[in-house]
């Protein structure tokens, strides 16, 4: 409109894994073009558990979520009996700069594979964090976390989701919400995404 038309029309070029929270399927590491997130999560409802975690410095200078970590969070608390469907892993310390983080190039925290395939065998179907990887940046292009999680190729979970560059508010203690999981409906491997939480009680 404001050169004289009688709409407004905005082209709009999206690099979902680059361009801020994405949720990803299989389809990220499989040459199958049927992988598709719109074809794998057909469901957007999910109980989910909100776990902190401090990340632990490794003799090669990484920083790295480790299994043991989040297997206590996990099995400890008043929560430990409940079984959600979904885990969003908020790393410590939880600067707001997340949001706006540049991260290409500096080797940002990722996760222990050992993790990725104890949640896999817990169940859990959609793992969500505030990183941009659940692997490290450069890794030689093993990615095993994503390999662990997804059980590919031999038994791959085609209906579990990655959900990155999330960002999870202080005020909001950890424990149980009810996730609603956004994403568009475009036949790619992943989509922006915007997961909501609501409390559970």
């Amino acid at each position: 409109m404001a050169e004289g038309g009688s709409t407004n029309y905005k082209r709009v070029h999206l690099t979902p894994h680059g361009n801020g929270t994405h949720t990803e399927c299989y389809g990220h590491i499989s040459p199958d073009p049927r992988a598709t997130l719109n074809r794998c999560l057909r469901h957007f409802l999910f109980v989910a558990r909100l776990v902190s975690v401090q990340p632990r410095p490794q003799a090669n200078g990484d920083e790295v979520v480790l299994l043991e970590d989040v297997r206590r969070e996990l099995e400890g608390g008043p929560d430990a009996a409940v079984r959600p469907e979904a885990l969003i892993l908020r790393t410590l310390p939880n600067h707001k700069s997340k949001r706006t983080r540049h991260y290409s190039g500096t080797n940002p925290t990722y996760l222990e594979p050992a993790l990725a395939h104890y949640l896999a065998g817990h169940h859990i179907e959609h793992l969500l964090l505030d990183l941009p990887s659940v692997d490290r940046e450069e890794d030689g292009g093993q990615l095993l976390a994503h390999h662990a999680f997804w059980q590919y190729p031999h038994a791959t979970r085609q209906a579990a989701t990655i959900t990155e560059l999330i960002f999870v508010p202080d005020e909001l203690e950890d424990g149980l919400y009810l996730l609603n999981l956004q994403v568009t409906s475009l036949e790619l491997d992943a989509s922006p995404s915007k997961p909501i939480l609501y409390a559970l009680r």
